[in-house]
């Protein structure tokens, strides 16, 4: 289970993060009711203890001419760790390969693919995902519209009860 030692401030502190990365601290200061000093030490031991793992731009997929979204069930041949891990790095190397997972039921893998159209899609099946020896089968569902991605995780399930106790005697 996750080290999980937050308290309403870190993670008043996360969700302006997760809102807006850009602000300086100064703003996410004033936000969360502290003064920077404070703010920057507590964002620093976030990101030190892997609770911010890092910031960065979130493209419009289309501005950038990657139109065609694809997800990808991916079945092993012969399962063995040898070969889940074998498809795992060369998975993870691909480009196009925005998000992949392990995943149970009728696939093995379930991978997000961005390319900029269905012929893209097509020479990357070709010649990237069924030349690997470990793939026994592939199913690719397009996505027709983008109802919802990049949004920011949930934080409520770690609020923590603000009522005060009265210690046990």
């Amino acid at each position: 289970m996750p080290y999980i030692d937050l308290d309403a401030i870190d993670l008043k502190i996360l969700g302006a993060l997760q809102a807006d990365g850009r602000l300086t601290n100064q703003e996410l200061a004033d936000q969360v009711g502290l003064s920077p000093s404070p703010c920057l030490r507590r964002v620093r031991r976030l990101e030190r203890d892997g609770f911010i793992r890092g910031y960065r731009a979130v493209l419009g997929r289309e501005y950038v001419g990657l139109g065609l979204t694809v997800f990808v069930d991916i079945k092993v041949e012969k399962h063995s760790r040898e070969n889940a891990t074998a498809l795992q790095e060369a998975l993870a190397a691909m480009a196009e390969v925005v998000a992949c997972h392990m995943v149970s039921g009728t696939a093995d893998f379930m991978a997000e693919i961005v390319v900029p159209n269905l012929k893209a899609y097509e020479r990357l099946l070709s010649e990237k995902l069924l030349t690997l020896p470990m793939i026994g089968d592939i199913r690719s569902n397009f996505s027709l519209s983008r109802v919802k991605s990049d949004a920011a995780i949930p934080l409520t399930h770690l609020k923590r009860d603000e009522v005060k106790r009265e210690p046990d005697c």
